[in-house]
């Protein structure tokens, strides 16, 4: 299945129609992975462009306690890399919409970089975000990566140096995740106010997308970070809707409602300019 630069096309594609690209975050298998293709397939219906798939790790060091326990959720359903390679698979069937793993890199280790690497291929995955590998550790998987066609998506955060940010840019693919604030994921009440000097700096940079990750939680900030950036992701408030439902009918359905709050959120960013 060859789907080389699905994602920059897909940035493209959404920048010819004037609009910014909303990537949202799920974990899959949270709460099971029936719900997981179904929240897929709804999120796309309501405006998201780009979809991350969160691979569960018992030690996730980058996401704060939201997604932590969504990744225990999935854990606990007994969840495998196979079972998620066999997800997309069976998404392939119904959609073409950008599908990212979000990986820690132990979890690739562990299945072996080049098996892992054609696994995603071969299932339809179009890129990797490995928040615990450095640059000086990532050759290896990007070469393997890239001889797939799966694009290893690199992340830069405010407090990374100006001649760091250009080595990353350089062999970065897809688009590069601006990380919003210092720590790890999470909801936060306002963007930080360096965001844009941040931006301004990476963009001089590269020329590849930027999309704003971390902390943007609310359909106003997705405004915010849309005027700064080519996509917007949310993660953690993707998951509270999911997780403030667990018990409930319509979980599928109020995650739709709120990608389309976001989404509008991204044109009324982009209107206010």
């Amino acid at each position: 299945m060859d789907r080389k630069n699905a994602i920059q096309n897909r940035f493209r594609d959404v920048r010819q129609t004037g609009k910014k690209a909303l990537i949202t975050y799920i974990s899959a298998g949270d709460p099971d992975l029936d719900t997981t293709r179904k929240l897929v397939l709804t999120m796309e219906k309501n405006g998201t462009d780009i979809i991350e798939l969160g691979v569960p790790f018992s030690d996730p060091v980058a996401d704060g306690p939201v997604i932590q326990a969504a990744s225990l959720r999935a854990l606990q359903k007994g969840i495998t890399i196979e079972k998620i390679f066999n997800l997309v698979r069976s998404l392939r069937q119904e959609t073409a919409i950008p599908l990212i793993l979000m990986v820690y890199f132990n979890s690739i280790l562990q299945y072996g970089i080049e098996r892992f690497t054609k696994a995603c291929a071969g299932a339809g995955v179009d890129g990797l975000i490995v928040p615990d590998l450095p640059l000086e550790e990532s050759e290896e998987l990007r070469q393997t990566a890239a001889a797939c066609n799966v694009d290893v998506i690199m992340l830069v955060a405010p407090t990374t140096p100006l001649e760091r940010v250009k080595q990353i840019a350089r062999v970065g693919k897809g688009f590069l995740y601006c990380v919003s604030v210092t720590g790890v994921t999470g909801m936060q009440k306002e963007l930080d106010g360096g965001l844009a000097g941040f931006l301004t700096m990476v963009r001089s940079q590269t020329d590849l997308p930027l999309a704003v990750g971390f902390g943007i939680s609310t359909p106003a900030q997705a405004a915010t970070a849309a005027k700064l950036a080519d996509g917007v992701i949310v993660g953690s408030a993707v998951i509270k809707v999911i997780e403030n439902h667990l018990a409930a009918d319509g979980l599928v359905e109020q995650v739709g409602a709120f990608v389309s709050r976001l989404k509008q959120g991204l044109a009324d960013g982009i209107t206010a300019q």
